[in-house]
């Protein structure tokens, strides 16, 4: 079977949206007519997922079960694996997991991946005819601007923007207390908030903050020595590293490197991205 071929980009989130909001990708996948399969690992954000073309499965159980456009992909904490055929086109809104519920005006949960019913799924209509005629940028726009509007309508909390901040700039390797300092309130407060706004603890988040840093490490130089890599990204010790890294991809790191060589003779560097999207 010929491996698929895609295209990946990424957008940057507008100033007015980057406590919130990460950023915007469009990856086109063709799978041509063999029925395929594509896992998705967990990471430290929240992603809205629209797609087009091709079905879009989930696997539960061993059950396929079709997917609506849009979805959300939660905060994971097991690989899930998609089936799919032919082209699919899909666009993605990559958002902080402590944001994107008030942004949405939506209850926060634990749940992964999920459907939600929201005035945003109006969206899709017009952003097919966009897909369609090749007007990536077009449609990034218009979720842009939709985006824009939603957060002039709800009041910035600057207490988990700081907080935020300081856990993706040390990459998830700081105490909940350092958290709680670095936004200015009392841990009982923070954990409080954190968990009303994202539906996970502070040390959740982290922990696959701590996780998504060893993975990209992996997909980028499969021949990373695990050892020194716990000690850069914060772990006790290398065994620390293997049993999480392990809890939340379902392998140890050095199958996962394995894994990433061989896709990588098979599709090149574009498997990097084949994987992360």
């Amino acid at each position: 079977m010929l491996p698929p071929k895609m295209y990946h980009q990424e957008f940057d989130s507008p100033e007015e949206l980057q406590d919130a909001i990460n950023c915007f990708w469009y990856t086109a996948i063709d799978f041509n007519e063999q029925a395929s399969s594509f896992e998705v690992t967990p990471d430290g954000y929240t992603e809205i997922i629209f797609y087009f073309g091709s079905n879009l499965k989930i696997s539960r159980n061993g059950v396929f079960h079709s997917m609506p456009s849009p979805f959300m992909m939660g905060l994971l904490n097991q690989p899930v694996h998609f089936h799919t055929k032919n082209k699919v086109e899909v666009i993605g809104i990559r958002c902080y997991p402590w944001t994107v519920f008030d942004l949405l005006g939506l209850p926060s949960g634990e749940k992964g991946v999920q459907t939600f019913e929201h005035p945003i799924a109006e969206l899709q209509s017009n952003l097919n005819k966009c897909i369609e005629t090749g007007k990536i940028e077009d449609a990034i726009h218009q979720i842009k601007h939709y985006f824009l509007d939603a957060k002039s309508h709800i009041p910035a909390n600057s207490m988990l923007f700081k907080a935020g901040v300081a856990m993706r700039g040390a990459n998830g390797t700081m105490l909940v207390s350092e958290v709680a300092e670095a936004a200015h309130a009392t841990v009982r407060t923070l954990e409080r908030k954190f968990k009303q706004s994202s539906g996970h603890t502070v040390k959740d988040v982290s922990a696959l903050m701590r996780f998504e840093q060893v993975r990209n490490q992996l997909w980028s130089d499969p021949d990373t020595n695990i050892a020194s890599l716990a000690h850069e990204v914060g772990y006790s010790d290398q065994s620390h590293l293997i049993r999480e890294f392990k809890r939340y991809s379902g392998v140890t790191p050095a199958a996962f490197a394995r894994k990433t060589k061989k896709g990588r003779q098979i599709m090149g560097d574009d498997f990097v991205v084949f994987v992360q999207s």
